[in-house]
């Protein structure tokens, strides 16, 4: 399933990028470029980096 789909990034290309150190969206659209469009995405990107690394969302909470 796509995630971002201004830059057709796949959700198993953003969890790659979440496993390989991106820990906000900044990073993962550095890595794979997804975010970088119209921004709908954003929340989906989030959601992610929250579910491959809990720790760093109840540490920003």
């Amino acid at each position: 399933m796509y995630v971002c789909i201004c830059a057709r990034v796949r959700e198993c290309e953003v969890r790659s990028a979440i496993q390989r150190g991106a820990r906000c969206e900044d990073s993962v659209g550095d890595a794979c470029g997804a975010g970088t469009g119209c921004g709908s995405c954003l929340d989906r990107i989030a959601d992610l980096i929250d579910e491959e690394h809990p720790a760093l969302a109840t540490a920003a909470a």
